[in-house]
């Protein structure tokens, strides 16, 4: 009679367990799919206007103040942000709930103005705000707040990119490299799906590419992928120390927000300028797009890593990664085209490499090739996440980031990455 008490309790504690965090999740979800999709469309929008207005440009300096201005106003550091989030799945600190309208007005401002950054920044940090407010509602304890913050995060970010799998995943695996919290997977997945449902009825479609030609298996395909993928590996480091090197640089350089903030602003203005183009203000997609359909000019990538160090490091918002989309899709088509590789595959291998290269996270890499570009081509995309992974070395774009196992041998290292 005994044993089946135990049986009964622990099955009744796991049935329990389940549906409370359908419930929470699922209300996480909603809670991140509306505020993420009203996110999209006022990024969106602003990217519209500006494009429609190239003299809004002129006001970026200005952008760049308001932005610090917003801050100190709510006394937040400007270098708070993706980094405390993850910091807050690991600890007992909290994410401050103006955080989210925080990152929501200044990722517009930064998009409106023409500054260079995308937009997953903000995802991330919304969806902590939004899954640590809603464990505080149902009075989450510590250990259960950690996983409510995976949950809005994982929401926010499919409703931003409709890729509801990916931002499980991704979720999951990015706070500590080598260990994966799988008692996040059901909460997240929840999360993720309702937000991703969400968006869907906001009319947002899901972010996909049709590629015109996937190669065919044979070792020369193999060899070229590789090939790509340990130079995507490579770039992956030199964009990590780009970007933390440009926002030591600025700061150490520039101690004072606003000032900092003008002149990043009238940095990106003056090099819009010389280059005589926008193709490097705002988030990019359209050229991502371009790279994909196998149109690339060769200095892309080289432009869109220094146009986005220059904009995070003045304290501008929004993020990295749709960035690193752009670099590692242009990167791709260049540099695969050169080695015989059909240009738009290669744009395809270099924004899946580059991405797994920066966030240490290679099945969400995986999840994500599939997501945006189907099933065809699947084998080469694994390699060519697997050969990043392990050759970017501890480097990743953001410096909470644990890396719990080293990526040679089984062994514990626990450090950060650089």
């Amino acid at each position: 009679m005994e044993l089946l008490n135990r049986k009964y309790n622990s099955a009744k504690n796991y049935v329990k367990t389940f549906f409370k965090w359908i419930i929470v999740a699922g209300i996480t979800g909603l809670v991140g799919g509306i505020i993420g999709s009203l996110f999209h469309v006022s990024v969106e929008k602003a990217t519209e206007f500006r494009l429609l207005n190239n003299w809004i440009i002129y006001f970026l300096p200005v952008g760049g103040i308001a932005i610090a201005v917003l801050y100190r106003l709510f006394k937040m550091s400007d270098s708070t942000g993706t980094n405390q989030i993850i910091d807050s799945i690991r600890t007992d600190e909290h994410v401050p709930i103006i955080l989210a309208p925080l990152i929501f007005i200044s990722t517009v401002i930064t998009h409106l103005l023409g500054g260079s950054a995308g937009r997953e920044g903000a995802a991330l940090q919304l969806g902590g705000s939004i899954g640590s407010l809603t464990g505080k509602i149902f009075r989450l304890d510590e250990k259960d707040m950690h996983l409510v913050v995976l949950c809005g995060m994982s929401g926010v970010f499919s409703a931003l990119f409709g890729t509801p799998l990916t931002a499980t995943l991704f979720a999951m695996e990015v706070i500590s490299i080598g260990v994966i919290y799988y008692s996040s997977l059901v909460p997240c997945l929840v999360s993720s799906l309702v937000a991703y449902g969400v968006s869907l009825n906001f009319g947002i479609e899901p972010v996909h590419y049709t590629l015109s030609l996937v190669p065919e298996l044979s070792v020369r395909t193999f060899v070229i992928t590789t090939v790509l993928a340990a130079m995507c590996a490579v770039l992956s480091i030199i964009l990590c120390v780009v970007m933390h090197k440009t926002e030591h640089f600025m700061k150490h350089k520039i101690s004072n927000d606003y000032v900092r903030g003008f002149a990043g602003g009238l940095a990106i203005v003056i090099l819009t300028l010389l280059v005589g183009t926008r193709d490097y203000n705002g988030a990019g997609m359209n050229i991502v797009e371009n790279a994909v359909n196998g149109v690339v000019k060769p200095e892309a990538f080289m432009l869109k890593m220094i146009f986005t160090a220059i904009t995070i490091g003045a304290g501008f918002k929004g993020g990295e990664i749709v960035p690193t989309f752009f670099i590692g899709s242009t990167f791709g088509c260049f540099v695969g085209g050169l080695m015989g590789l059909n240009p738009g595959f290669s744009a395809a291998i270099g924004l899946v490499s580059l991405f797994c290269g920066v966030v240490n996270a290679p099945i969400a890499s995986i999840i994500l090739s599939i997501e945006l570009f189907g099933v065809q081509g699947l084998i080469l995309f694994a390699i060519a996440c697997s050969v990043s992974y392990m050759l970017s070395g501890y480097y990743g774009l953001y410096s909470s980031q644990k890396i719990v196992y080293s990526k040679l041998k089984a062994e514990f290292i626990n450090i950060n990455a650089k």
